[in-house]
């Protein structure tokens, strides 16, 4: 087997620490074929469809990409702007937040990249330009405050099977949440704080986020638990009484049972029950995309709206909010702690022993 090196490597030198924040990806345009490689590569990822490969691999080339890309393509094409899909211009403009505050802290020692875990730019070009910097110390960021198996798991799978091929590892380290960190609490709250000091106070507030499968659940996911957990913290700062909000989960694929309630039935039940203004958060996501565009500010805001509601408002993700770059930042300092660049005493003595060896 052939490891990869670098190819500007240098013994002694200053080593760097990376930062490698993750998301979960985009096509490269709103296309059929675009969407048909994409969703290839997603739906072929064994932790998130846990179904018995060669089954599946009938079932996804044969149906699904056979018909879902031409529809997905039409919806991404609906939230499609001129620089891109909304997801990656917002983990654009995260990245380049957060480098900019590290850069003002740390200098030249901290490197800031990222990657989406399917499509483009990949988890293996973004390590590679990171290690090609000089970074000796990884610290992988996925943005998913909920862990789950399908996200943050997969992520660090991706990172893994990279690093099999690599001659020299570096130090690694890596987030799998921040569900219940205060800032990222705190941020969320002053998030809805703000909407409702424009647009009011809704008869109710719902949290939604992207489901899994419930057996997932059953198996030992943690995902549902830190959601519900996100929910509650936000609702206690908020000082909201249990009738003000509730949790739903949205996005469900294929015929099994997922996560519970799910957001379109709910949506659509509530004006029946005395709900005619609504809000709707979805905390499990860090940037805007389709899930939230498409599906919630569109689709379920017609839902409820056709079933009696009358004002309906969708509270947009965190983003690329100062608030939001301040407490990334904040997550990342803390798992830096004892983690300084190595020293130029250090790197001289590395290379005058690599000097001494080879000379022998």
């Amino acid at each position: 087997m052939k490891y990869l090196g670098r190819t500007n490597f240098q013994h002694g030198e200053r080593g760097k620490i990376g930062v490698l924040l993750l998301n979960l990806g985009t096509p490269d345009a709103p296309t059929t074929p675009a969407l048909r490689r994409y969703l290839g590569q997603f739906l072929a990822d064994p932790r998130v469809v846990e179904v018995p490969r060669l089954l599946w691999r009938v079932i996804l080339h044969g149906v699904i990409l056979r018909i879902r890309p031409a529809r997905s393509a039409k919806a991404y094409a609906s939230v499609w702007t001129n620089d891109g899909s909304p997801l990656l211009t917002h983990t654009k403009a995260q990245t380049a937040g957060v480098r900019a505050t590290l850069e003002a802290k740390w200098g030249a020692d901290v490197e800031v990249d990222f990657a989406m875990r399917y499509g483009n730019p990949s988890v293996s070009s973004a390590i590679e330009r990171l290690l090609e910097k000089g970074v000796r110390k990884l610290l992988v960021f996925p943005l998913y405050p909920q862990y789950s198996g399908s996200t943050t798991a997969s992520t660090f799978d991706a990172v893994a099977e990279d690093f099999r091929s690599r001659r020299w590892l570096p130090d690694l380290r890596f987030i799998s949440h921040y569900h219940d960190h205060q800032g990222y609490i705190k941020a969320v709250a002053n998030s809805i704080r703000a909407h409702q000091a424009e647009h009011g106070i809704p008869d109710k507030l719902v949290f939604s986020y992207h489901g899994v499968p419930k057996r997932y659940l059953l198996r030992g996911d943690p995902y549902h638990c830190e959601c519900y957990k996100t929910t509650r913290l936000v609702a206690e700062e908020l000082g909201l009484s249990k009738e003000q909000y509730m949790t739903t989960f949205q996005s469900r694929f294929g015929r099994e049972e997922w996560l519970t309630p799910y957001t379109d039935e709910t949506l659509k039940a509530l004006p029946g029950q005395g709900v005619k203004s609504l809000q709707v958060v979805c905390p499990g996501f860090s940037s805007d995309c389709l899930e939230t565009i498409e599906e919630i500010d569109e689709e379920n805001r017609e839902y409820f709206m056709e079933a009696g509601g009358e004002q309906f408002s969708y509270i947009e993700c965190l983003n690329a909010s100062e608030p939001h770059i301040e407490v990334l930042t904040e997550i990342i300092e803390e798992n830096l702690q004892g983690w300084p660049a190595d020293t130029a005493e250090a790197a001289a003595k590395s290379a005058d022993e690599a000097r001494k060896q080879t000379e022998k």
